[in-house]
């Protein structure tokens, strides 16, 4: 892609989240786009962001389970960037309209305590993290789902230029020194409206979730980012995503690791 239509897809994502709509498929636009065109893409978001006022707090990961891979035919994560504006208390109740199709996803979290980037190893990563909690991610997609006409869903490339689908992250109070946990058996009930909706495990994240720090830190090494200290980052999800309508309650109970909710009005 050009770096006038890159900017040009940019402002439309922009225009989309303050509507509350949805634009069609990029990946259908824009057919020849690459994994670094959407890069490209969100990088244009997060200037434009930033320069608006808002402030990143930290990264997630997507796309870590096997079964999430296969079904966009992929064999790699994704990223996005989390801002300040996207942090929620445990027990918050998200205002209605907040979001255009609000779903949830269960995840631990990783405060950090030093940067991370390039060729790092699992040890550097448990020696850059200051503690792991237990999280929510509340997904939303300013780009259609699904393209009405041809039946086509969204790439990675569409998910990916959306800042990996992300919109808002839930950290429960618990903090826990990584090294004390197993995390690849840290996992939790998501109850839905008082119902289980879904059970998973850390092992779920490319088999440990540290892994999907390494992975992270790696990959933004070659587009010359790196994890700040004092950011959080969201390892991946254990479940599948969660539709969250108006009137929704979530919980997610992490056993001895802790606890956390959010509301949807």
């Amino acid at each position: 892609m050009t770096g006038d239509e890159i900017e040009a897809v940019a402002e439309a994502l922009l225009a989309a989240e303050a509507a509350g709509r949805q634009i069609g498929l990029l990946s259908l636009k824009h057919p020849a786009m690459t994994l670094d065109d959407a890069y490209a893409i969100q990088a244009a978001l997060m200037t434009r962001k930033l320069a608006g006022g808002q402030r990143i707090i930290g990264w997630k990961i997507g796309l870590t389970s096997k079964v999430m891979q296969d079904a966009l035919g992929i064999d790699t994560p994704d990223s996005g960037v989390l801002y300040d504006d996207m942090l929620f208390e445990s027990g918050a109740v998200v205002p209605a309209g907040r979001f255009i199709q609000p779903r949830i996803e269960a995840e631990i979290a990783f405060v950090m305590k030093a940067p991370l980037s390039g060729d790092v190893t699992r040890a550097d990563v448990l020696a850059a993290t200051e503690a792991v909690a237990p999280s929510l991610e509340i997904l939303d997609t300013r780009i259609l789902r699904k393209d009405p006409e041809t039946g086509q869903p969204r790439r990675i490339v569409d998910t990916v230029s959306d800042n990996a689908a992300n919109a808002g992250i839930v950290l429960g109070a618990e903090r826990h020194d990584p090294r004390d946990v197993d995390l690849r058996w840290t996992g939790a009930i998501l109850y839905k409206n008082g119902i289980v909706e879904a059970t998973g495990l850390g092992a779920a994240v490319l088999n440990d979730p540290v892994e999907g720090i390494v992975w992270l830190a790696r990959r933004m090494g070659t587009y010359g980012q790196r994890i700040e200290a004092g950011q959080v980052v969201l390892s991946g999800s254990f479940i599948a995503p969660v539709e969250c309508p108006s009137g929704t309650r979530i919980e997610a109970d992490f056993g001895p690791f802790g606890s956390v909710s959010v509301a949807f009005a």
